[in-house]
């Protein structure tokens, strides 16, 4: 298991350290938040355990940016602030545990490698494609044989939802519960209306259709050339 200890405490450092070492595990040590935000950034680890008072950058910040990166990597926390508000402020910045100072090693030992047991959180899809029809979740664009496509926010969510079940029969009460967050009589037209829109705008300029109507179930997406 590679490890990033981000420590400042001389003593405190070398021992972390060394017990892990012995333990069979790789440590990369940073003595100040600056250059431990750098290695958390450049780096993979399968664990962070960071002090929450360091010079340069504090700790918590470190573990908020690396929340807002969408780094799932789990942290472990340490401080010498240990009431209950010191906690919950720790863990709501995105900490996965949080540790009082003083502490065993051997403590510290078994919530660091328990933290490393859990399972990793699946990665988010963000590129679809069917066919020559391609759409990405993160520059919230959409094209078709490399030509794009421009569509209001209703119909990206709408081809976003059909996409992420392509091939499967998504019905009207689907979509309402999902792309418009609406339970109300799932004869109405309004899905109708989109899908006509969507419809117009990936399939009409091209020389195959996608998205095709399923009589009395609903609509599905997908490549009848493969």
């Amino acid at each position: 298991m590679r490890i990033l200890l981000i420590e400042d405490d001389s003593d405190a450092a070398g021992f972390l350290a060394r017990g892990l070492k012995e333990a069979g595990h790789v440590v990369d040590l940073a003595r100040d938040g600056d250059s431990g935000a750098e290695l958390a950034h450049v780096n993979e680890y399968d664990v962070l355990v960071i002090d929450r008072m360091l010079p340069g950058r504090d700790g918590l910040s470190i573990v908020e940016e690396r929340r807002t990166a969408n780094d799932p990597t789990p942290i472990l926390i340490l401080s010498a602030l240990g009431q209950v508000d010191d906690r919950v402020k720790g863990l709501r910045s995105g900490g996965d545990d949080y540790l009082a100072k003083p502490y065993a090693f051997s403590e510290l030992l078994a919530r660091v490698e328990a933290l490393a047991r859990r399972p990793k959180p699946a990665q988010a899809e963000t590129l679809y494609r069917v066919g020559d029809l391609e759409l990405d979740r993160l520059s919230h664009t959409v094209s078709r044989a490399g030509q794009p496509i421009p569509l209001q926010p209703r119909e990206f969510r709408l081809l976003e939802y059909l996409m992420r079940h392509a091939g499967q029969v998504v019905t009207r009460t689907m979509l309402l519960e999902n792309v418009w967050d609406y339970h109300f009589d799932p004869q109405t037209n309004v899905i109708d209306v989109h899908v006509s829109r969507l419809r117009a705008k990936i399939d009409k300029e091209f020389d195959r259709q996608l998205l095709h109507t399923v009589r009395g179930a609903g609509y599905v997406i997908r490549d009848d050339a493969r």
